[in-house]
């Protein structure tokens, strides 16, 4: 069974004041809103918010269904965008298993995976026996997970109230947010070297595909800083 106690200590740990809940919350504001306008029901939205619990996929769902994609395209597109958790979770998995827990944990928490949670388990899993991190990380998960889900239907009933430019503002909460983050772990030459290469090649990239230059701006950054911290 869950540890109630852990699993409440991460799940409170959205209370803190440098905690990413604020940011995801105006996020999925915004996202609550953009699905409202163009044509979502309060139940459906819902229900993307509740299967999908990620910023960049959703705002891929509402753009693919603005442009008219199948269904087969919309899930893949959804599918790899948040194929960019993969390394969050490889990074994460050694932290948190455990043999003496059941399986159904892990597989239940995978769902939670997301960089405002991941954030929040990175700053806070030496302070938790490894053998309570599952417990600690799905309490983190779920609040994470209910911060979107109800910022989500504030922002369905808000969105009469929001123009276009309100909307993107609150969607760039978030990313900003991370970004800030990111500085803060600026701690080593490797990650140092990823952020200001990436944060140089991105806008360079964009002049040659507006489509592609993140991904490749990240990959090459990477790359660089990986091997310049193995040397």
């Amino acid at each position: 069974m869950i540890n109630s106690k852990v699993f409440l200590r991460g799940l409170f740990s959205i209370k803190r004041f440098d905690s990413p809940g604020i940011a995801l919350g105006a996020s999925f504001i915004a996202i609550g809103a953009l699905l409202k306008n163009i044509g979502f029901t309060i139940h459906e939205s819902i229900f993307s918010s509740f299967l999908i619990y990620a910023l960049p996929g959703s705002l891929v769902l509402a753009e693919s269904i603005i442009i008219g994609a199948s269904l087969l395209n919309i899930f893949l597109a959804v599918w790899l965008v948040n194929a960019r958790l993969y390394p969050m979770t490889v990074s994460l998995m050694p932290l948190i298993m455990e043999k003496n827990q059941p399986r159904w944990k892990y597989y239940l928490s995978c769902h939670f995976v997301a960089v405002s949670s991941w954030l929040i388990m990175k700053s806070n899993y030496k302070k938790i026996e490894k053998k309570h991190r599952i417990d600690f990380w799905i309490g983190i998960g779920t609040a994470t997970w209910l911060i979107a889900i109800f910022s989500t239907i504030i922002g369905y009933f808000s969105a009469d109230y929001l123009n276009k430019d309100m909307m993107i503002g609150l969607a760039i909460v978030n990313p900003i947010y991370f970004l800030c983050a990111m500085i803060g772990v600026m701690k080593s030459k490797s990650i140092s070297i990823a952020i200001i290469l990436g944060a140089i090649l991105g806008p360079i990239f964009y002049l040659i595909s507006d489509e592609w230059c993140i991904l490749f701006g990240g990959i090459i950054a990477g790359t660089i800083a990986f091997y310049i911290g193995e040397k």
